[in-house]
């Protein structure tokens, strides 16, 4: 890596990264959420058919996605309170982003099912 670079890639600058995006595509969904329902006061047809498209397994995927945006965004939001207003918490936010990383993925694990269930269903049959 150059001398002189801002940026040098460790936890910290991912951390920071992934809770911007993790941000924008929460922000995203809420937008299109907001749109889609009030999509039945204009036509609730056109609001049935959005819906049904809803039931799909591919958005089964992404709102997988968005479990794990939400997630990671709420975890990392913790940390950095923790960072911020704790007197060690600069010392230790390396151990905590890692922390915060392993609830993260046992918590993915545990929404497979209760989130991917009627996905798989629908895909392999009961």
């Amino acid at each position: 890596m150059p001398a002189g670079t801002l940026y040098r890639g460790r936890e910290g600058m991912w951390s920071w990264v992934a809770h911007r995006v993790t941000g924008v595509l929460i922000f995203f969904f809420l937008f299109v959420h907001v749109l889609d329902t009030a999509l039945v006061r204009v036509s609730p047809e056109a609001y049935d058919e959005v819906v049904a498209t809803y039931k799909t397994p591919i958005v089964a995927l992404l709102e997988y996605g968005l479990v794990a945006a939400i997630l990671f965004h709420a975890l990392n939001g913790l940390r950095v309170i923790a960072v911020d207003f704790w007197s060690k918490g600069p010392r230790y936010q390396k151990q905590m982003l890692w922390t915060v990383v392993g609830i993260w993925v046992v918590l993915m694990a545990g929404s497979i099912y209760p989130v991917l269930g009627h996905a798989a269903r629908e895909l392999f049959g009961s």
